[in-house]
């Protein structure tokens, strides 16, 4: 029999010089898995993280995932149990809580939104000895978004900081 035009049988039937071609395929097959892996122990994102702080007049813990992934929708709470009354509860988020991630929802509603200093500052309002306040914010990260992000929180009242807590979160592609 003969052998097809522009075929030769030690390329097609031989397969001579892919001897390194099964090799390639199998690495390529185990850097999907260690991936996938690292993707299962939350290398990538979206386990919530919890980081509290506590000062004399108040406790302040916020839950939210510290390893974000573009397009990802996530919830963070913060809990403000106040120890002696507060007057004026404010809390003021750094920039990176919204550089690059978009900000959808505020529940409950805060009595005001400002500025301060290019921070976020939502004012809370009375918070009474022994009752704590819970305040949810809803995110997405933008697609864009890329790397390290600082997201501090600061607690005050009026304008007396009472609890600060240093956050970072790490926005993977």
């Amino acid at each position: 029999m003969a052998v097809p035009q522009g075929l030769t049988l030690e390329d097609s039937r031989d397969l001579a010089g892919r001897e390194r071609r099964p090799i390639v395929r199998r690495v390529l097959v185990a850097l999907l898995a260690v991936f996938l892996v690292l993707g299962l122990f939350n290398v990538f994102g979206q386990r919530v993280s919890v980081d509290s702080g506590e000062g004399s007049a108040a406790r302040l813990e916020v839950s939210a995932p510290t390893k974000l992934r573009g397009g990802l929708f996530f919830q963070a709470r913060y809990r403000i149990v106040a120890i002696d009354e507060i007057e004026n509860a404010t809390i003021v988020l750094d920039p990176g809580w919204v550089e690059d991630i978009t900000l959808n929802t505020v529940e409950p509603s805060p009595v005001g939104e400002a500025s301060r200093d290019g921070r976020i500052a939502l004012e809370l309002g009375r918070i009474p000895a022994g009752e704590e306040h819970l305040l949810y914010l809803h995110f997405q990260v933008n697609p864009t978004a890329l790397g390290p992000q600082s997201q501090d929180v600061d607690l005050y009242d009026g304008e007396r900081l009472l609890v600060s807590l240093d956050r970072a979160a790490l926005i993977w592609p």
